[in-house]
């Protein structure tokens, strides 16, 4: 850990002690590929209707540079999700990019639309072991869908569900979900959409919207702490640029470059302590993108165990989890999270309260 307490922009008077930064990162997210099929109105990048902004942030990451950034950090076995604002399964080579990361040991896991997942994606996905493979439903009906996400093809983005359910059969992996992004559009459909997935899919998660650089219905605790996300998530976008935030899709807040600099020197680097100093020191207008954000309350947990299911809830997500498909959360796929009970205790617990 790079040692800053002498830097210019450190304010003596703040008697600050550096919180300890891991060598490299827990978590990185890799937008291998920015391009998405769809124009979610609720995402920062392909919602906005500044066409050129969209288009400077476009771009694959070149297949070296993504092996040089890979090769960097895979002794910290990090949990990877291949994208960020592009659809995953849009990613050319899809198949050498994936083994490209299984093949070094490392936690895949990503969200997505669905509409293109064939059966033979499934079986892929299934014999390289990826870890997680969430689905963006936001409702049980085509008409909701279309609000929220600018097409009504439920049938087919059900059906990939299903397809990749159909593939894995008993094995453990991948954990398998389906979430939704509550808003004023598919909020009256929550309950249907916890009750139409909760007993088929590992794990149905619910989860607040972003909208102008906040979580507007979110309750948080009245202490402002540091995002925890500093400390353990490294977002890469495909020019290399690393922002200090995922919801930064148009890189407002760049604090280096890892295929100039090197995973290590950006990640320990001075740009990325500069913001965590000003967390620590609760100066929180010296960065304007987190100035107004609440997402820092994100890993605060309270849990249940009703019908069958372990339910883990924060200011921000709700996991609803089937006990019996407890087994496959673990490790880097926890992120963040206190490790869970396992599905025996679970299971008891569950009997004790009935």
């Amino acid at each position: 850990m790079q040692d800053y307490s002498d830097a210019p922009w450190v304010d003596p008077s703040f008697g600050w002690k550096p919180r300890p930064v891991t060598e490299l990162p827990e978590r990185v997210l890799i937008d291998f590929a920015t391009k998405c099929n769809l124009r979610c109105p609720m995402c920062p990048v392909w919602g906005s209707d500044d066409d050129a902004a969209i288009d400077a942030v476009k771009g694959v990451l070149d297949v070296a540079g993504a092996r040089r950034i890979l090769d960097e950090m895979m002794a910290a076995k990090p949990l990877v999700q291949p994208s960020m604002y592009g659809e995953p399964l849009l990613i050319p080579e899809l198949r050498g990019r994936i083994l490209d990361l299984k093949s070094r040991g490392m936690t895949v896991a990503f969200n997505t639309n669905g509409l293109t997942l064939d059966w033979e994606v499934a079986q892929f996905l299934v014999e390289a072991e990826v870890d997680s493979v969430f689905f963006s439903m936001e409702g049980v009906t085509r008409d909701t869908l279309k609000k929220i996400r600018g097409v009504d093809k439920i049938e087919t983005i059900e059906a990939a569900v299903f397809r990749l359910l159909a593939a894995r059969g008993e094995k453990e992996l991948p954990r398998i979900g389906v979430t939704m992004t509550k808003q004023d559009g598919n909020l009256h459909e929550e309950q249907a959409f916890i009750d139409r997935w909760a007993g088929i899919v590992d794990c149905v998660r619910t989860s607040l919207v972003f909208e102008n650089g906040t979580y507007p219905d979110m309750v948080v605790p009245e202490q402002r702490l540091p995002c925890p996300t500093l400390y353990t998530t490294m977002p890469v976008h495909n020019d290399g640029t690393v922002t200090i935030c995922c919801l930064d899709g148009f890189k407002s807040t760049g604090v280096g470059n890892v295929l100039k600099d090197g995973v290590k020197a950006v990640w320990q680097g001075e740009e990325f302590a500069k913001v965590r100093y000003y967390h620590e020191t609760e100066q929180w207008d010296k960065v304007p993108f987190c100035e107004g954000c609440n997402g820092w309350a994100q890993h605060e947990f309270t849990e249940e165990i009703r019908d069958g299911l372990f339910i883990r809830r924060s200011p921000q997500f709700v996991y609803y989890n089937r006990i019996d498909r407890m087994s496959n959360w673990k490790g880097r796929l926890l992120g963040g999270h206190p490790v869970p009970p396992s599905a025996d205790q679970l299971s008891i617990a569950a009997t004790a309260s009935e």
